[in-house]
């Protein structure tokens, strides 16, 4: 029998998930001029599992207006303590008091409201313990970092921009000179991911976030459309590829997440493979899964 959306989960998922970026860059590392970021023994890409979250966040916060249950807790220019401060008077405490910290129950009661309210931190916890407390919450929904399935190659292009900010400046460039810039982005990177969900981190009775059969189906939404919500010509063209889910009926899980994940395959094709040519489309990848013997308990749900 389908669950209520706003039923807590009850099942596990261990997630493969792959997506691409044509002439862009995917997560720029500014430690290193905003270069694309790459694992330096292997030249493989990486984007950090807060680049993805940032995008499931925003996609919510667009589609919801920012409206509860779904506002967003983590959000450019937000002042934390301001969010909190809302818990407390919700429940009519006073921000900022030493005593409603050292009380186990008043702390749960105002990390619950945060939960209730913010769809990022009902998903992905949040460790709230500022000046004003609101206790800190394990999410459900862990996102590891992605790696590209292959080498990249970063491409450094000079840009120049014609108008200027200031008179001196247009003095200056009366010759023809022109403001210099620079910007990076790679060809191709197919880049996978994994991201775990777990039902008794969402269990409300065991003090969990109380993350909904309805905020996996929109968690699921995101993963198939985040990328339409997020375009920049620094991205350049990003896309999901696929996405394996592995369901399993006991919370606890019916198997091991890497013996899963390795029933998930990304092979090149025999050109990229012997080297001939460097992979530039999706189609120079084939991916597949193995359901064969699955353990008993088991389902994998092809989610894109």
């Amino acid at each position: 029998m389908p669950q209520a959306t706003d039923a807590p989960i009850q099942h596990r998922f261990d997630i493969t998930y792959f997506f691409e970026v044509v002439d862009g860059n995917p997560n720029g590392d500014p430690d290193a001029g905003n270069l694309p970021r790459i694992d330096p023994e292997t030249n493989h890409g990486l984007v950090t599992d807060v680049c993805l979250k940032r995008k499931i966040r925003n996609y919510v916060g667009l589609k919801h207006g920012e409206n509860p249950p779904f506002e967003i807790y983590v959000k450019e220019k937000a002042v934390l303590n301001n969010q909190h401060a809302r818990a407390y008077e919700a429940l009519n405490l006073k921000p900022g008091d030493a005593k409603v910290s050292k009380d186990v129950e008043k702390t749960r009661a105002l990390t619950a409201w945060m939960c209730r309210n913010f769809f990022d931190v009902r998903t992905f916890g949040a460790v709230m313990s500022t000046s004003v407390d609101c206790g800190q919450v394990r999410g459900p929904v862990q996102v590891a970092i992605a790696r590209s399935v292959h080498p990249i190659l970063t491409l450094e292009h000079a840009v120049t921009r014609c108008a200027v900010t200031t008179e001196r400046e247009s003095e200056a460039q009366s010759g023809g000179n022109r403001t210099m810039g620079r910007k990076f982005s790679l060809p191709y990177g197919l880049y996978k991911t994994h991201v775990f969900i777990n039902p008794l981190l969402a269990d409300p009775a065991r003090h969990g976030t109380g993350f909904t059969v309805g905020d996996l189906a929109l968690l699921r939404e995101a993963l198939a459309n985040m990328f339409d919500q997020d375009r920049s010509a620094a991205r350049g063209v990003m896309s999901p590829v696929a996405c394996f889910a592995f369901r399993h009926e006991n919370p606890l899980g019916n198997g091991r997440a890497d013996q899963l994940f390795s029933r998930v395959t990304c092979t090149p094709s025999d050109e990229v493979k012997s080297g001939s040519r460097p992979p530039r489309a999706r189609s120079d990848f084939k991916i597949s899964c193995d359901e064969r013997d699955l353990p008993s308990g088991v389902v994998m749900e092809q989610w894109i």
